[in-house]
């Protein structure tokens, strides 16, 4: 019995020792803590990992140019990154983790808390973050959901300046970054067991990870073609560039209207 005592201690005190050195996911609560914020999505902890938050987006501090970062905060962007460091910089933290462990820039993937408190939701709900349940990290998409409703209907953070005049497809180059209401028409459906992606004017698209298509009525994935082709549609959330195109992703029937 002694000896199973003294093989348990020592595999215990093994599996200590690869986590502190970050080869181990665990909460981190033992002696490590947030150094450095990055941005209102992104912290460092003391040991020099990154973590990237799960489940939500925030409005971009830096640009990409050519192969350069540049500072160009978007609208709150600067206003997330401090909410953000208000409520964790310094502070013990647990973290907790979803299907992935990691992003493939290496970043570790996780919801934190500080004490039982739910630092993402916090965000959430006052207006200094958006939703963005990207498959199969969607644990907590319903909580999510109904912070964003909240923050929505009281004009909370970012909230507050969403435009009641939607733009067009053809002004959204100048308004990556932004939340806006995009009003456009889809000329084009594709579907896959991935995503459902909504090809539009002015090459925009509109995406809706297969996940959070159960959420939507049931004919939109039966046939999305016929549900969707030739309708213009009213969507909202925020616009980002990807490989040449400019896009907004769908978490919830809500940022959806059929006109």
């Amino acid at each position: 019995m002694k000896k199973i005592y003294l093989a348990v201690v020592i595999f215990m005190a093994f599996v200590l020792l690869l986590a502190r050195a970050g080869i181990v996911p665990r909460s981190y609560q033992d002696g490590l803590y947030v150094s450095h914020i990055i941005d209102g999505d992104t912290i460092e902890l003391s040991n020099g990992q990154r973590v990237r938050y799960i489940g939500i987006d925030t409005p971009e501090v830096r640009e990409r140019k050519g192969l350069g970062w540049f500072y160009n905060p978007r609208p709150y962007a600067k206003e997330a990154k401090d909410f953000n460091q208000r409520l964790v910089e310094g502070k013990s933290i647990r973290l907790e983790f979803d299907v992935q462990k990691n992003d493939k820039y290496g970043r570790l993937l996780a919801y934190v808390y500080v004490g039982e408190r739910m630092v993402f939701l916090v965000m959430v709900k006052e207006g200094f973050a958006m939703i963005y349940a990207y498959p199969p990290n969607i644990k907590y998409a319903e909580e999510f959901l109904e912070a964003q409703r909240f923050a929505r209907e009281n004009k909370r953070g970012l909230w507050s300046g969403l435009e009641s005049n939607a733009i067009s497809s053809s002004q959204v180059k100048q308004n990556v970054g932004m939340l806006r209401m995009v009003e456009t028409q889809v000329y084009d459906t594709f579907l896959s067991e991935k995503v459902l992606i909504l090809n539009c004017k002015n090459n925009f698209k509109v995406i809706i990870f297969r996940n959070n298509l159960e959420s939507f009525p049931k004919e939109v994935l039966r046939s999305p073609e016929s549900y969707f082709k030739y309708k213009t549609i009213r969507v909202y959330g925020v616009i980002k560039e990807y490989k040449g195109t400019y896009e907004i992703v769908l978490c919830d029937p809500s940022q959806m209207e059929i006109l």
